[in-house]
């Protein structure tokens, strides 16, 4: 009478799984599987028998006849022997083979790495990516054991911090200097996915995709960087002076009325670029920042050479520089 009240399952299936559902037990409590029953596997799918525990045979898509020919392994582990047609018993894991798109990953901390220009940064990253289960086997090893069903968010912290730790190596021994990441973003996305792949494949999973969509430092290093790079443009003392009275000229013009630019224009004397270029020089040689005096005393020949260089690009007119130059030869002792 046990044996007449048993249920027996003749079709085995995953009919409509989540899109975020990785995997699930297929539930069978207090029933038996007919031999000569059908397993349907749909397309993106696949299924795993096991018997207590133990990894048996695995099936793609297609609908599969279940028999000791098809469960090869399965009929080993049980030692059923070739002329066996009882139900059994057996745990089935369906599996969604799908790929996981649009997964998020970023650096809850600045990592520290080696920049080849800088030193040692700290810097921030974020991005996507996409992965797929790529060997159930291995999957279900790595994560399911006991478990009846798993999600995405079940594993997607240790994939986060596999993805850190693989970045924060593979930055840290990189090539491409801080400020040339940006410009090579592609190439460097597919360097971490080559770096990351193996990760990946040992938990049974495919990183199908991967992307760094932002680097940037801590904002008080870009603060300093900024600085850096500032000083790069403004170059030699008589670039940092075009370039500071080109933009008072760009202000000036823009306040009629306000500076000596604006009172030229609105006046229409006509001053020309070299003298509002000598007054900027005249400004900036006498600012505390530049040290006037010190500079002219203890090289007086430089700033020659350098008053030299603004009279032969024409931003100096002859009589404006033979009087700076009367000036500083004045004060030679």
């Amino acid at each position: 009478m046990s044996f007449l009240s048993k249920q027996f399952i003749d079709i085995l299936q995953w009919p409509n799984p989540p899109a975020n559902v990785l995997s699930a037990r297929y539930e069978m409590e207090g029933q038996e599987i007919q031999t000569g029953a059908k397993l349907v596997v749909r397309e993106t799918q696949a299924a795993l028998f096991l018997n207590e525990g133990q990894v048996a045979d695995l099936f793609g898509p297609g609908t599969h006849t279940l028999t000791t020919q098809t469960l090869p392994l399965l009929t080993y582990l049980m030692n059923w022997d070739k002329a066996f047609q009882s139900p059994f018993k057996s745990d089935v894991f369906f599996f969604n083979l799908r790929e996981q798109v649009d997964q998020k990953w970023g650096t809850t901390q600045p990592i520290t790495v080696r920049d080849k220009e800088f030193g040692p940064l700290r810097i921030r990253a974020f991005g996507n990516y996409a992965f797929k289960i790529s060997d159930p086997r291995i999957y279900w090893t790595r994560f399911c054991g006991s478990g009846t069903l798993f999600r995405v968010a079940d594993i997607e912290g240790q994939l986060r911090a596999a993805i850190l730790t693989g970045i924060a190596s593979c930055l840290g021994s990189a090539e491409i200097a801080f400020v040339d990441m940006a410009a090579q973003q592609v190439e460097l996305s597919k360097t971490l996915q080559t770096a990351l792949t193996p990760t990946f494949t040992e938990m049974g999973l495919a990183l199908t995709a991967f992307n760094v969509q932002s680097l940037s430092l801590p904002e008080e290093l870009e603060t300093h960087l900024d600085r850096a790079v500032s000083q790069r443009i403004m170059g030699n003392l008589s670039d940092y002076t075009r370039f500071q009275a080109a933009e008072a000229l760009g202000t000036a013009s823009s306040q009629p009325g306000n500076g000596l630019a604006g009172g030229a224009m609105e006046l229409g004397a006509g001053l020309s670029m070299g003298q509002i270029m000598a007054g900027a020089l005249n400004a900036s040689l006498n600012s505390p920042a530049f040290g006037h005096a010190s500079a002219m005393e203890s090289d007086p020949m430089a700033l020659l050479e350098k008053l030299g260089e603004l009279h032969q690009k024409g931003i100096l007119t002859d009589a404006e520089f033979a009087a700076k130059k009367a000036e500083i030869l004045s004060k030679i002792k």
